[in-house]
């Protein structure tokens, strides 16, 4: 049963712009920690989910490199996932790393949700833009350095608010580019994880539990985005600020009362 409760809360918060890491670590404080490889591989179904919701897209842009658009498109996508992956790996060695406990991610999960409601009014008075500029592709790789040096941050709502505020105006286009950025960042950050982990030794999984997790994590995955994809498109992001900042508003007080870590 906690498997399953585990993958649930992955497969939704893992793309919703509302934090896994804050989610996953109070869950683990109730139901027991669990192994890094156990939570790269429930993150590893999140991605598989959204790969197969894009799979058409990222066939159609590969195979149709050859027209202008895809190819230049194609080109924005690799060079955000070039930088995220050049500055993760000097992030990493430079060991910078804070630790993932309640308090700093509470005050993520609150100011983010403040930064996203004044971002969304700000890109409300642009024009409705749904090109992908290079600007707003540097800036997408850049914003995924930053969520992931600030757990609690969400790489989603880094990403699709940093495209929003630099010329996609578009929430479906800045969405879609954010998303489509994170499958081979999050697949690549997934097995540089797990690689490490058995090489430093892994410990006895659980296999089955770590497998059931898997799967309800990508059904429920595939579900959220799918939802969140429809919802974007006549709603703002302001429910999902509001939930940020009462969720980490939350964790303060269950941290300051002792009740979390």
């Amino acid at each position: 049963m906690n498997d399953v409760l585990l993958g649930i809360i992955e497969g939704i918060t893992e793309f919703l712009p509302i934090s896994s890491t804050g989610h996953l670590l109070l869950a683990e404080q109730w139901l027991g920690a669990r192994s890094d490889a156990y939570n790269i591989v429930i993150q590893a179904g999140a991605i598989l989910a959204v790969t197969l919701i894009y799979w058409r897209r990222l066939v159609g842009l590969v195979t149709g490199w050859r027209d202008p658009a895809n190819r230049d498109y194609l080109l924005k996508l690799l060079t955000a996932f070039g930088i995220t992956a050049v500055l993760g790996l000097v992030v990493k060695k430079l060991g910078f790393e804070l630790p993932e406990t309640v308090t700093p991610i509470a005050w993520a999960l609150v100011i983010g949700g403040i930064w996203m409601i004044w971002a969304e009014s700000v890109a409300d008075k642009q024009p409705d833009r749904v090109a992908i500029t290079w600007r707003v592709a540097i800036a997408v790789g850049f914003a995924q350095i930053i969520a992931g040096m600030f757990p609690g941050t969400s790489r989603s709502g880094a990403t699709i608010f940093a495209a929003l505020l630099l010329g996609t105006s578009n929430r479906a286009a800045a969405t879609e580019f954010a998303f489509l950025v994170g499958i081979p960042t999050m697949y690549a950050a997934s097995g540089y994880a797990l690689l490490k982990e058995f090489k430093d030794g892994a410990g006895t999984e659980d296999w089955t539990g770590m497998g059931i997790a898997f799967v309800v994590s990508m059904v429920t995955a595939f579900v959220a985005v799918k939802w969140l994809l429809g919802y974007i498109r006549t709603h703002r992001f302001t429910a999902f600020a509001i939930y940020r900042i009462v969720f980490g508003a939350l964790l303060l007080g269950l941290a300051w009362a002792g009740v979390v870590q």
